[in-house]
């Protein structure tokens, strides 16, 4: 089942390149279009060919037939021909003459016709008689092939009439007496192949060359033609990847207003985001100012002081996340190891009685498509709590392949047992109900990963044997 999957992914992938798409469809039309036109070429020439033996047979016999005489019933022809191919024996050109023997045995008034050689040529000398031989009407010819002794020929039959004047019979001259005969050329068709041959070599020869010069063509024009794609690609990765804050390229005419429309998309998300974290910004120093002023007052009740500490610390949580770029920072891209070295830094100076270790497991390429701030508060938060809960070391992985990016940590504490873990994301569960060292920073990373559609799970480390929170990031391939 994975390996039907993995296939009709990767078909299907193909499919969706506009690339891909044009090469095959190029290439399908090259490669169904030259040997349909190599096929019509060279059948074409073939019956070019065959029409040229055809003409040059019927010369032929025009030749014999005119030497021929018939006297008396009977065939005269004289010892040689002009056409020197007919006196050398099996020179490749024969020539034969039949005529029509009516058998008179049969019943009915059909007659069957059975051909019966009256000449042939010296170069048909050392050949048996033909089982065969076509007999046309009289002035029609009919074009074929023969086999002699296992080897193809090409054959041209033409029926003639001579009109011969028998001597008189008591006085009256009788009718003019007709005598029908068969003139057969017979060729070796060596030629005929060898020109055949000869001509589909060179034609699909040329095809091939043809072909391969068609698709080197036709793969140059592809990418220069996508090539505007490939850079406006590189540089909207670089946007992503927050290496670039807009498309500088000159493209042409039809992706230079998508390039300026999306210029102008980015200018105006940035300008909102920036108006709203400084209006996010003042109204959390407006509210923070007041709290600050009741929880100063002498006369307050200890209940009201941990009450305006309550609310203190909710509208700093909501200020929080109210303030996160997800959902407007699919352009952003920052590497997560330069995050994650900083607060490994700040934590192992803060934790450092009892002593901390810190191990890290990071991809030096692994990028958080996201805002740094918003990175920092997740992975801070994590570290903060595992080193809170651990005994003498925490660990640090991050992990990232094309299109998912995992951020671990684990602690050597006393763990999360399995019926908190069931709980502890569930909305209305306080998540600093549980042991120390999960706070409400804890909700915080939830919500934070919430808006980057990302997940937040907790599980048992098989490493160090605490604690394990793991943030997924990404979607993830079937």
């Amino acid at each position: 089942m994975t390996g039907k999957i993995d296939k009709s992914v990767i078909s299907g992938a193909v499919l969706n390149s506009l690339k891909a798409r044009l090469m095959i469809s190029a290439l399908l039309l090259i490669l169904v279009l030259l040997p349909l036109i190599g096929v019509t070429l060279n059948d074409a020439f073939k019956e070019q060919v065959k029409s040229a033996a055809k003409n040059e047979l019927r010369a032929y016999v025009y030749s014999v037939l005119a030497v021929a005489e018939v006297e008396d019933n009977q065939l005269l022809m004289p010892e040689r021909l002009l056409e020197n191919q007919f006196n050398v024996i099996q020179s490749g050109l024969y020539a034969l003459i039949s005529t029509s023997a009516r058998s008179d045995k049969l019943p009915g008034p059909i007659k069957e016709e059975t051909p019966r050689i009256m000449w042939q040529s010296d170069s048909y000398l050392g050949f048996d008689a033909p089982g065969y031989l076509p007999h046309p009407a009289t002035g029609q010819s009919e074009f074929s092939e023969i086999e002699l002794e296992g080897k193809p020929y090409l054959l041209y039959s033409f029926t003639a009439s001579f009109a011969q004047t028998p001597a008189q019979s008591g006085g009256a001259q009788a009718q003019p007496a007709a005598f029908s005969v068969t003139v057969h050329i017979i060729k070796d068709q060596a030629d005929f192949q060898q020109q055949l041959s000869k001509f589909s070599r060179q034609l699909w020869s040329w095809l091939l060359i043809l072909m391969v010069l068609l698709v080197i063509v036709q793969l140059v024009w592809l990418f220069w033609t996508l090539k505007p794609l490939g850079k406006f690609t590189r540089e909207l990765s670089d946007i992503e990847q927050g290496r670039a804050e807009q498309l500088h390229e000159i493209y042409p005419t039809e992706l230079q207003a998508v390039a300026r429309q999306l210029n102008a998309l980015l200018n105006t998300e940035r300008s909102q985001r920036k108006r709203y974290r400084n209006a996010l910004a003042d109204l959390a120093h407006s509210l923070k100012t007041p709290l600050a002023v009741i929880q100063s007052q002498k006369e307050l009740s200890r209940t009201s002081i941990e009450q305006v500490s309550i609310i203190n610390r909710i509208i700093g949580h909501q200020l929080k996340r109210a303030q996160t770029a997800a959902g407007a920072s699919w352009h952003l891209g920052i590497k997560v190891k330069s995050v994650t070295d900083k607060l490994v830094r700040a934590l192992s100076k803060i934790y450092c009685e009892p002593a901390i270790l810190i191990r890290v497991d990071i991809d030096a390429e692994a990028i958080f498509k996201g805002d740094q701030a918003d990175l920092t508060e997740m992975v801070g938060n994590l570290l903060d709590n595992a080193c809170k809960a651990a005994k003498s070391q925490v660990l640090l992985s991050v992990t990232s392949t094309e299109n998912r990016l995992l951020i671990t940590v684990e602690d050597d504490g006393s763990g999360i047992s399995f019926a908190q873990q069931a709980q502890i994301f569930e909305r209305g569960i306080r998540a600093d109900s549980y042991q120390q060292g999960h706070g409400i920073g804890l909700a915080i990373v939830r919500d934070l990963s919430d808006s980057y559609n990302g997940q937040l799970s907790v599980a048992c480390s098989q490493t160090l044997g605490g604690a394990k929170f793991v943030l997924s990031f990404g979607a993830v391939s079937a």
